[in-house]
């Protein structure tokens, strides 16, 4: 469960760099990106950062309550940084939570599985409540309390540039933490939320996504994000569709254990269909409809590698996301003429607000109005 970021100076195009290793986590991107020149290298599958005495300093503050962090290599004897977290002999280790903690949050991850949580938003949860325990690791949880919480909100989500929907994740994890876990001083009903924000979602044109799958030579990535963008699949409900949940008979794909533990069934096309037939016979998959070179699911950081190497084909450079494509599908649907309700089922929207944001981000309707300055007589 302890997430562990290495970090050790390398040369990327001529250029002293230093490599941050770690397994996917979006808060510790989410970090990363506060940091000048912090950027995603294709080549070394890693984040890199400009090899400054600065910039080290800077991710020891920014990670020290969320990883055991590693440094290797030729660095300074000693860095120490504004919160006196020490690099000594190329090694650090972060704060350390205490057995009995690791031992409460194990505990928490059963409790969520025994609900059937998705494994996304346990892994979510238990990651979010990790960073904010590590936050008071010198503290014993029977003490914390509800001022902690918006020490926390301001002193590590808003100073790190954290969003409101992360903020939101970590209320989530602590409030059933602290209900149902841990009995301690903190009042569950007064923890607050961050005020949600209204953001439009990116949308590709159908051109766009034309040129992004027609510039995928690979069968598999190429149906892989065709699959998503036809059934405006969510990224782990691709990765966990299994070979029988297509009915070529029907028509239909069964979506599995989605959000909410909801199934729920899209049109199979027969664009679609055609395309599978093909991959199939190439790649013969045994159990999950796309599996790995050594079998299994196939990894969500390789299918996140796909979409970027099709956007980078494409020449897009909109500030997009695998998750756009879903949008996309939902966008094109609206301006097509399909009714929102029907848009709401073929998501797995529980919420029909949640649908209701695409109307805002259809171009259909903007078409129809009329600027009033064209009413006017300009020279």
């Amino acid at each position: 469960m302890q997430l562990t970021v290495t970090i050790k100076p390398i040369e990327h195009r001529g250029q002293k760099v230093f490599a941050v290793v770690f397994p996917f986590n979006k808060e510790l991107q989410a970090i990363l990106k506060t940091i000048d020149h912090a950027r995603w290298s294709q080549t070394n599958k890693c984040w890199i950062v400009n090899n400054t005495k600065e910039n080290l300093k800077e991710i020891l503050r920014l990670l020290k309550n969320i990883a055991t962090i590693e440094v290797i290599g030729p660095i300074p004897e000693k860095i120490e940084d504004s919160a006196n977290v020490l690099v000594s002999h190329k090694k650090i280790t972060s704060n350390e939570l205490s057995k009995e903690t690791l031992s409460k949050i194990l505990k928490y991850k059963y409790w969520l599985r025994s609900k059937r949580y998705s494994e996304s938003t346990i892994k979510t949860y238990t990651e979010a409540l990790q960073s904010f325990l590590k936050f008071y690791s010198s503290k014993p949880i029977s003490e914390i309390n509800n001022n902690d919480v918006i020490i926390y909100n301001n002193e590590f989500i808003l100073k790190n540039n954290l969003s409101a929907s992360y903020q939101n994740q970590v209320v989530n994890a602590i409030k059933l933490f602290f209900s149902k876990i841990e009995n301690t001083k903190i009042n569950v009903e007064q923890i607050h939320r961050p005020k949600k924000a209204f953001k439009l979602p990116q949308v590709l044109s159908l051109s766009e996504v034309e040129t992004m799958l027609n510039g995928l030579s690979n069968i598999k990535h190429k149906t892989m994000l065709a699959l998503i963008y036809s059934g405006g699949l969510r990224r782990s409900e691709l990765l966990n569709m299994e070979i029988n949940h297509v009915d070529s008979k029907r028509m239909i794909i069964t979506i599995k254990d989605s959000k909410g533990n909801r199934d729920r069934i899209v049109p199979l096309s027969e664009t679609i269909l055609e395309m599978l037939r093909k991959y199939y016979v190439v790649y013969k998959p045994k159990k999950y409809l796309f599996e790995g070179q050594k079998g299994g699911k196939y990894t969500e950081t390789s299918l996140e590698e796909v979409f970027h190497k099709a956007k980078r084909l494409a020449k897009i450079n909109k500030s997009v996301s695998l998750h756009t494509l879903r949008h996309s599908y939902a966008t094109h649907l609206l301006e097509g003429g399909t009714n929102l309700r029907y848009i709401q089922e073929l998501l797995g929207h529980k919420n029909p607000k949640t649908t209701q944001i695409y109307t805002h981000v259809s171009s259909e309707g903007l078409g129809k109005v009329t600027s009033p300055i064209e009413k006017l007589k300009l020279k």
